[in-house]
C-alpha cells in the first residue's frame, strides 16, 4: 500500500463517486506518509476532488493541506511560491476565469496564508474571486446557501481581510494599486446596497493605507492597519452613524499607526542618513497614485459615504498629501 499516487489504491478511488473517512486515513497513512507531495500527486488529488460527488467531512482539510504542501513547501526555496506554481494553481482551479468550488477557494487563500512570498497576481486573483461573487453573484461564495449579487456580506469582508492579511505577510505592507482597484470596483457596484458595516471599515482602512504609503508615510503591518475596531463593528449600516463614529472615535487611532515622512527624515538625519531619507521619500511619493485616486472618487457623481469618510481621514492626516488630492479634500469638512 506504500505506492505512489498513480498506484492501485488511488486509482481505485478515482473510480468511485464517494470518498470516505477511511479513504482519507488511507491517503494520509499510505500515500503521503513521507510528507512529500509531487505535482503528479497534487494533480491526482484534484482529479479525485472533481470526480467524487460524495465526500466525507475529512476530505476538504486533507485536500487543502496536501496541495498547499506541494505549492508552498516542495519547490525550492521552501515557502516561496514560484511563478510556475502560481500559474499552475490558477489554471487548475479556474473555470472561465473563476474558482469553481468553495474547497478550491479555501485552498487558494490557505496557500497565500502559508507562503512567505507569493507573486502579486495570485493575491489579485483571489480578490477578484470575491469581486465576482459580490458584484455578479458568480462563484463559490455563498450567503445562506444563495449568492446575493450587489451586496457585501460579513463573510465576504472576512474573506477579503484574510486575503489582504496573507499578502501583507510577504512584507508587502502597503496596499497595492491592483488591490485598491478591486476594492474600489466592489464599492462602486454595491454603493446603494445594504452592505455589512464591516465593509466600510475595511474599505476606509485599506484605501487610507494605500494613500498614506504613496505619500511617504511609514506604514504599520497590514494586520495592524486593517484590524477590526469595535466602533466600526457597532456602526449602523446607514453611513451617517458610521461616519460620525469614525470621525469622533476612530480617526486618531488609525492615524497613530502611521509615521509621517517628516518624522522619518528627522530620525534618519539624526543618524547622519539624510541622503537615504530623501531617496526613500522620493521613491514613495507618487503623483500617479494620487491622481489615480482622484479620478476614482466623486467623478461626475456625489461622494459615497465611505469615500467621504476616507477623505476626512486623509485631510486630517497631514499636509504631506499630494496636491492632486486637494480638490477632493475641499469637498469634506
Amino acid at each position: 500500500m506504500g505506492e505512489r499516487i498513480g498506484s492501485a489504491p488511488v486509482a481505485g478511488l478515482t473510480s468511485k463517486d464517494r470518498i470516505t473517512a477511511e479513504d482519507v486515513v488511507m491517503l494520509r497513512r499510505e500515500v503521503f506518509a513521507d510528507g512529500v507531495v509531487s505535482r503528479g500527486e497534487a494533480e491526482a488529488l484534484f482529479a479525485l476532488d472533481a470526480t467524487a460527488t460524495d465526500k466525507s467531512p475529512e476530505w476538504p482539510e486533507f485536500f487543502v493541506e496536501a496541495v498547499t504542501d506541494y505549492i508552498v513547501h516542495q519547490e525550492k526555496p521552501a515557502g516561496y511560491i514560484s511563478e510556475d506554481n502560481a500559474d499552475w494553481l490558477i489554471r487548475t482551479i479556474s473555470r472561465d476565469g473563476m474558482v469553481d468550488s468553495r474547497i478550491e477557494l479555501e485552498l487558494l487563500v490557505h496557500v497565500l496564508e502559508r507562503a512567505k512570498s507569493s507573486p502579486g497576481r495570485l493575491s489579485a486573483y483571489a480578490l477578484e474571486q470575491v469581486a465576482h461573487a459580490v458584484v455578479d453573484g458568480k462563484g463559490p461564495l455563498m450567503l445562506g446557501g444563495t449568492l446575493v449579487p450587489g451586496l457585501v456580506a460579513k463573510a465576504e469582508v472576512d474573506l477579503l481581510r484574510r486575503i489582504l492579511y496573507a499578502y501583507g505577510g510577504d512584507g508587502n505592507i502597503a496596499i497595492t494599486r491592483t488591490e485598491a482597484e478591486v476594492l474600489f470596483r466592489i464599492n462602486e457596484q454595491t454603493s446603494a446596497a445594504g452592505n455589512d458595516p464591516s465593509w466600510n471599515e475595511l474599505f476606509v482602512k485599506a484605501l487610507a493605507n494605500f494613500v498614506m504609503c504613496s505619500a511617504g508615510y511609514e506604514a504599520p503591518t497590514r494586520e495592524a492597519a486593517l484590524r477590526r475596531d469595535s466602533f466600526f463593528e457597532q456602526a449602523e449600516p446607514e453611513i451617517g452613524g458610521f461616519f460620525s463614529r469614525m470621525v469622533s472615535g476612530g480617526l486618531a487611532g488609525i492615524m497613530e499607526a502611521y509615521r509621517s515622512p517628516g518624522d522619518i527624515e528627522a530620525e534618519w538625519e539624526s543618524k547622519n542618513r539624510a541622503a537615504e531619507a530623501l531617496a526613500r521619500r522620493a521613491e514613495t511619493i507618487d503623483a500617479g497614485e494620487a491622481k489615480w485616486l482622484a479620478e476614482r472618487i466623486g467623478t461626475h457623481r456625489p461622494l459615497h459615504g465611505n469615500e467621504r469618510a476616507l477623505l476626512t481621514l486623509i485631510k486630517h492626516a497631514s499636509p504631506e498629501i499630494h496636491p492632486a488630492l486637494k480638490p477632493l479634500l475641499d469637498k469634506v469638512a
